[in-house]
């Protein structure tokens, strides 16, 4: 295996006109982990992920497959990763197993290996069942099961995954997650983008934000979750003995706390910092002042959240990952093709 990351993005750039749809980014994912892509629609994860899967060019800048330059070499980087794109196109009258068989074709698998390898990845996706139904007449869950069987016929290092789980009913998203999950334990590299950030918390080693075609964050989903919202406060989840509205009650009164939410035994406040000492005094002041306190503890953000609340960040200039290298371009000018 490379001593390169599996993934390695340098100040990478695309515009398309005055648009700057990939605005300066840079990150690298090392061999065997999953890496969630997140943003909002027309963030620039597609184009990413695009140029990665060697079907679009930079402006400016170098993306690299377990060290293979994009661009110079997309024939190596094309049989080192699988390419699961949010659309796909299928065929009438061709069966699931017509589908793989063709492309395990397209792919230079010939004879018995082809038919074994075919037969690998349907058991593997659990399309045995489906082999004789037409492409084009599967569910949706069945048809992302089946968009992931086709990238994997060549059993590539690293999978690129671009919304997978959208449009999946809660059964199919769970499946999908089983197999992410497989594939990493066998130690590929997952890089996958999705709206449903509570999803990739679970099963990824790490996320990467992007906002406006720029990292706004990269690191894992603890660090997200226990961190301070975008004034420096943190969420206390406060259960007592009593009138649940006895702590609301009690936050109008008091300085430095405020109450954001009832719950059926109490409620949550907000402490205006996340020092661990101003927690306990408003413990101790609530306690004194007859609130019989019987849960009192941080929560932890969701991702929604914290994304919502780093996307404000960034909107009044705070927080972003500097880029500070200098842009490494490609030997050549690509034309500016549609996005």
């Amino acid at each position: 295996m490379s001593t390169a990351p599996a993934i390695r993005v340098n100040n990478l750039y695309r515009y398309f006109g005055q648009l700057k749809a990939v605005n300066g980014i840079s990150f690298e994912i090392p061999h065997g982990s999953v890496c969630g892509f997140v943003g909002a629609n027309g963030a620039g994860k597609t184009t990413t992920m695009r140029i990665l899967a060697s079907l679009d060019y930079p402006t400016m800048g170098v993306a690299e497959i377990c060290g293979i330059n994009v661009v110079h070499h997309p024939e190596e980087v094309r049989r080192l990763i699988g390419w699961m794109p949010d659309h796909f196109g299928n065929y009438e009258h061709m069966t699931v197993v017509e589908y793989l068989d063709f492309y395990a074709r397209a792919f230079g698998y010939s004879g018995k290996e082809r038919k074994t390898r075919v037969q690998e990845v349907m058991e593997f996706t659990d399309l045995v069942p489906l082999a004789d139904r037409f492409s084009n007449k599967l569910s949706k869950g069945m048809t992302q099961r089946l968009c992931l069987g086709r990238s994997l016929l060549h059993d590539p290092q690293v999978l690129i995954m671009d919304e997978p789980a959208a449009g999946l009913d809660p059964k199919a998203r769970v499946e999908l997650k089983h197999l992410i999950r497989v594939l990493a334990q066998e130690g590929k590299t997952i890089f996958i983008s999705s709206h449903i950030l509570s999803e990739l918390g679970e099963m990824c080693d790490s996320l990467l934000f992007v906002n406006g075609g720029r990292i706004v964050h990269h690191g894992d989903s603890e660090s997200l979750k226990l961190g301070t919202d975008s004034n420096g406060g943190m969420l206390y989840d406060v259960q007592i003995i009593g009138d649940p509205q006895a702590v609301s009650d009690w936050c109008v009164v008091n300085p430095h706390v405020e109450f954001v939410e009832s719950r059926k035994q109490g409620g949550r406040i907000r402490i205006e910092t996340s020092e661990p000492e101003r927690a306990a005094e408003i413990l101790a002041r609530m306690v004194k002042d007859g609130l019989k306190v019987v849960e009192f503890h941080k929560e932890q953000r969701n991702l929604e959240d914290a994304f919502i609340d780093m996307l404000g960040r960034i909107d009044r200039g705070e927080g972003a990952i500097p880029t500070d290298t200098k842009p490494e371009q490609p030997a050549f000018t690509p034309p500016d093709l549609p996005n």
